[in-house]
């Protein structure tokens, strides 16, 4: 999808909640769900609906915006946004709980992270990409939105932080298990990750019972 074409994130979505008292959006959005190696990784971004900046004019969902890019953008998305957090759940508690229970693990490790310190809990919306609310508190209200890292500027802004986060991440894991190509496929199954696979074996940082295709040929 070129840049022309491709969608650009608003306030409107999180200005729609004024109305019910709303007045800090938590956006959401998590990187690594569909990898078979390495940690899953949500980040969270916080906005006062009262005094938005501007965000950097090329903010896209992290999917539409190269490597490069994302990582220019990073700086200013941190200095723009209230507060931001990633955090982070293991390919043990993946391997053990599941993706869901781990993506919630993982969220609630970033909203704890984030600075929400005197803001009433009810005056606080967190916006979730996708269509599943995996979150399971009932702190704060929660509302989902497909798409919403395309649509709504804080979670765009999460995804960009939590992709580069996880993405360093995996640099580093790719110098302590060369051979899989994990600099460049970040943990996801390319053709690469495959074969290497198959004529390595796997690590601890591979989500085992997810490979059973791939390791049989």
């Amino acid at each position: 999808m070129s840049s022309k074409t491709s969608p650009t994130p608003s306030l409107d979505f999180e200005l729609s909640f004024q109305a019910q008292g709303v007045r800090y959006i938590i956006g959401l959005d998590e990187v690594g769900r569909g990898c078979i190696a390495g940690d899953v990784a949500v980040g969270a971004v916080l906005i006062e609906l009262e005094e938005v900046p501007a965000w950097p004019a090329n903010l896209k969902d992290s999917k539409l915006l190269t490597e490069k890019a994302r990582v220019a953008i990073l700086p200013e998305l941190q200095s723009w946004a209230k507060s931001h957090s990633v955090g982070l759940a293991t390919v043990a508690e993946i391997e053990q709980h599941g993706i869901i229970t781990a993506l919630s693990l993982a969220a609630d490790r970033a909203l704890q992270q984030l600075n929400t310190a005197g803001m009433p809990a009810d005056q606080i919306m967190v916006i979730l990409d996708g269509n599943q609310d995996y979150l399971g508190i009932d702190n704060f209200q929660v509302v989902t939105k497909v798409k919403a890292d395309q649509s709504c500027v804080s979670v765009a802004a999460a995804s960009v932080i939590a992709k580069v986060t996880r993405d360093n991440l995996m640099l580093e894991l790719a110098k302590q298990y060369p051979g899989y190509g994990l600099d460049s496929n970040k943990g996801y199954a390319s053709a690469e990750h495959r074969q290497a696979l198959l004529k390595l074996g796997t690590t601890p940082i591979h989500r085992i019972s997810w490979l059973t295709k791939i390791l049989e040929g």
